[in-house]
């Protein structure tokens, strides 16, 4: 899972890409990078860290041009080495750039493919390079006929290009790409798994007199001051050209399956994501959640003093459900923004000690206390079991959990890091077993039901990881896990959960 960001015609580009992936940390911590063109061609600063580490006014000033992508990378394939930090850059043809959010599940055969049919070698382990091949290895045949008078040659051979991406990629993929000397290209896979918006703002360099920009969500385009056109569409491309020229085209849609973790916990909540206010959802839910915890205290199966969030996604959630249920809403998990991630630690009690240093419980409130937790989702239980540990410690009488989220028990191949079925609580548990294994009085999950209808009734969001019903070929997922469990190495275990709401 990543944040992507790609302008055209604004004045300081790159200057606009670090404040709009600033906006989209939350997406990816791991790394990032921003690759400007001009008339002197391709500028390029990229590294390890975050937006703020990896980009100083000085690296800034030498990404010059108007037009730009940005990125900000959560490893979910490779090993999270600097070679594979992205934009990714191939000279040849044009010269082209790309940045891409999601995940390739058929990574490996392309790769093999693109080496002993296309005698294309690649250079690092991630995805994006391959795509970026796909897509240049197309580019490159001689130009396509096109089936619209109206069209230019190169948005007739983009089209061919992005056609054969569709036909060869099976994931998911919101993808920007810069080529040299004639604009801007932006397309999704055929079922928009991953969210990809559009806007444009008035006084930008372009001749139309307007800047473009795409981006993963609608937060980076308020910041920046774009007014949003709308998102683009499963299966679209949309080419805007050096003088500001727009043309789009859908190639190959398929029904609409928007990723719905992406309401669940890992959009800002200030973003809408495709035309789908995060905030509200995360309202809803937790009324949704309101009723089923009803339904236990009616039964004299629970009856809490106070409902406590689980930092930092699920708070929206919560207060909505303490609103709904009249019961007292109470801030007692303080967290520690200065510590780390603690998957990074290299054995299991550090990584379980490392959460008493980022989530400290106020005993004063708790002590006595019957405690409702609420969390966004409950994937591996590691570190809800740790929770639930320390507030039992800190006095409380009895501790239930509830989640924002219907209980996970497939794999997820698009760019949520849970790609192996074994490490998930839920995949061969029962309620039951379930309460056990995190030592809590009481589970709660969401249901299907109440999930759908917080997210929308214009479209069946991918609930994959739920149901097993995938919109895409997943027959190379097993040997997809088997790379990303070796990519991660024994720091990153299976034990890790999330502290915080965000994916690790």
């Amino acid at each position: 899972m990543c944040g992507v960001v790609g302008l055209i015609g604004a004045p300081n580009a790159a200057r606009e890409a670090f404040l709009g992936l600033t906006t989209l940390q939350h997406r990816g911590q791991d790394a990032a990078g921003i690759l400007s063109y001009h008339d002197d061609g391709f500028h390029l600063v990229k590294n390890i860290g975050l937006v703020e580490s990896v980009f100083t006014r000085e690296n800034v000033e030498t990404l010059t041009g108007h037009v730009a992508l940005g990125h900000a990378r959560y490893a979910t394939i490779g090993r999270g080495d600097p070679i594979d930090v992205q934009p990714f850059l191939l000279n040849y043809p044009y010269g082209i750039g790309m940045v891409h959010n999601g995940n390739i599940v058929n990574c490996a055969e392309l790769g093999e493919e693109l080496r002993t049919q296309n005698r294309r070698r690649l250079l690092t382990h991630s995805d994006t390079e391959t795509v970026l091949n796909v897509f240049a290895q197309a580019l490159e045949q001689s130009p396509a006929t096109g089936s619209s008078t109206s069209a230019t040659p190169i948005f007739n051979d983009l089209c061919r290009a992005v056609t054969e991406v569709f036909r060869r990629v099976k994931g998911s993929y919101s993808i920007v790409t810069l080529v040299a000397d004639q604009g801007i290209v932006a397309f999704r896979d055929p079922h928009g798994i991953r969210p990809l918006v559009w806007g444009k703002r008035k006084g930008g360099e372009l001749a139309s007199g307007e800047s473009h920009i795409f981006a993963s969500e609608s937060v980076a385009l308020s910041f920046l001051g774009y007014d949003i056109v709308r998102d683009v569409s499963p299966g679209e491309i949309v080419f805007i050209d050096l003088k500001g020229n727009v043309q789009t085209r859908m190639l190959g849609p398929q029904p609409a399956r928007h990723c719905m973790f992406e309401w669940i916990y890992f959009a800002s909540p200030e973003s809408v994501i495709d035309g789908v206010p995060v905030y509200g959802s995360r309202i809803q839910l937790g009324k949704n959640l309101a009723r089923l915890v009803r339904e236990q205290i009616q039964a004299g199966r629970l009856n809490p003093d106070i409902i406590v969030p689980i930092p930092e996604t699920s708070r929206i959630a919560a207060i909505a459900m303490a609103e709904d249920l009249k019961i007292p809403y109470r801030e007692v998990l303080i967290k520690n923004r200065y510590i780390k991630r603690t998957f990074i630690l290299d054995s299991q009690e550090k990584r379980q000690s490392a959460v008493n240093l980022k989530l400290s419980p106020v005993k004063s409130e708790i002590q006595g206390k019957r405690v409702l937790l609420v969390d966004d989702s409950i994937v591996r239980g590691t570190t809800s079991r740790k929770i639930i540990e320390l507030i039992r410690k800190a006095g409380a009488t009895e501790v239930a959990i509830v989640s924002t989220c219907p209980p996970i028990r497939q794999p997820c191949y698009y760019g949520i890091d849970f790609p192996d079925e074994k490490e998930l609580i839920a995949s061969k548990k029962d309620l039951g077993e379930i309460e056990r294994e995190l030592g809590a009085d009481a589970v709660i999950y969401q249901d299907l039901e109440g999930l759908k209808g917080s997210i929308s009734a214009q479209f069946e969001p991918c609930m994959a990881c739920l149901d097993g019903k995938y919109p895409t070929d997943v027959s190379s997922g097993g040997g997809f896990a088997r790379s990303r469990k070796q990519d991660r190495g024994p720091a990153h275990s299976p034990d890790h959960d999330r502290v915080g709401g965000k994916p690790a």
